[in-house]
């Protein structure tokens, strides 16, 4: 669990990148249009800051777990052990 901290760190910031990908292609199109490397650099810093902001809103908050609960929804093995396990349980106590 040395680098447990900085795994963390990297989730919240991935996570809120993922759900902001796409305003990446914005700063670049500004930076290109504008050839201003000082704001398109702030933009950016900002932009860094606000992904790991709201990835820590994210997880914080639940919407990681819906995300996981959706995909679960779509997972044949998850359905199979989810069914498995209420059969299993159904069994047990009767």
């Amino acid at each position: 669990m040395r680098f447990y901290k900085i795994a963390l760190l990297k989730s919240y910031f991935d996570c809120g990148y993922a759900i902001t990908s796409y305003l990446k292609y914005i700063i670049a199109f500004f930076g290109l249009a504008s050839r201003d490397v000082y704001t398109t650099l702030i933009i950016a810093v900002v932009y860094g800051v606000s992904c790991f902001i709201l990835g820590w809103a994210a997880y914080k908050y639940g919407f990681v777990k819906a995300q996981i609960e959706v995909s679960n929804n779509y997972n044949e093995f998850v359905k199979e052990m989810r069914n498995n396990l209420v059969t299993t349980k159904k069994k047990k106590f009767k």
